[in-house]
């Protein structure tokens, strides 16, 4: 297991989070407060990306058929998104931003 610098905090904010491909899986790094926290970046009911969709009050919205998912916990909100997102622990120092890559 490895600490894979993915992005710069400057790059994520409260409303716009950032997309990056980890060994082969695309994630989404969010911002709520001083938090950051990476989910699965794919919405398990259909393919789309999350952080193409709307964030509001700690809740992605998916741009495809609106099922909602709460940030900090990756839970299922609404909608048709069938399932809670996966979570991927994160850590940030010296403004980078880690996930934790457990195929390293």
């Amino acid at each position: 297991m490895a600490w894979v610098n993915v992005c710069e905090l400057a790059d994520v904010t409260e409303d716009i989070p950032f997309a990056v491909e980890l060994n082969g899986k695309q994630l989404g790094i969010y911002k709520v407060g001083d938090e950051v926290f990476a989910l699965e970046n794919v919405c398990p009911h259909a393919y789309a990306l999350l952080t193409d969709g709307f964030v509001e009050d700690a809740v992605i919205e998916c741009p495809l058929h609106e099922a909602m998912f709460e940030i900090r916990t990756g839970k299922l909100l609404g909608g048709p998104g069938q399932r809670n997102l996966c979570m991927y622990p994160v850590k940030v120092e010296d403004d980078q931003v880690f996930v934790e890559d457990k195929e390293i």
